[in-house]
């Protein structure tokens, strides 16, 4: 059994409600415990902690400074923009200004394994969601960033 710390699970949640659930069902006998606690928080999250969540996270293609586990994490989550050229850079800055225009909160997508090209087709594509659907698509996307951490923090890497 192993018990997680909620700054443990901070770093792989910024959303105070998810931490709160999350640490309430530890200690945890393996990854799948600790995932299925996460998949059952994230059933009761509101659309403000997602928010909260959100705050936490830099827009795509600005890798953040910083030591802690969580700056490190996204800036591997991001390896996929390190080759991209000035031209696809500014065209995912433009991106992300036009996305955050239109629905008031950073542009959230799980970058692990994506290509900068890639990132920028989905940003593309999530312009065109209505507000509904995109907060379903942002859900989603933060459950799978998290899913990943949980397993990094588990592995202790």
């Amino acid at each position: 059994m192993r018990e997680l710390s909620r700054e443990d699970l901070r770093s792989c949640c910024a959303s105070t409600k998810w931490v709160e659930k999350v640490a309430a069902r530890g200690p945890f006998r393996d990854l799948d415990a600790l995932r299925r606690a996460s998949e059952a928080a994230f059933t009761v999250l509101t659309w403000e902690d997602v928010l909260e969540a959100l705050a936490a996270h830099p827009r795509i293609g600005e890798r953040p400074g910083g030591a802690g586990r969580e700056a490190a994490w996204s800036r591997s989550e991001q390896s996929g923009m390190a080759d991209a050229g000035p031209d696809l850079l500014d065209a995912i800055r433009e991106g992300n200004a036009a996305y955050e225009r239109r629905f008031g909160h950073v542009y959230l997508v799980c970058a692990t394994g994506r290509d900068a090209g890639e990132l920028l087709a989905l940003l593309r594509e999530r312009l065109g969601n209505d507000e509904e659907t995109e907060r379903k698509v942002v859900a989603g996307e933060l459950s799978k960033i998290v899913a990943l951490r949980l397993a990094k923090l588990w592995e202790g890497r």
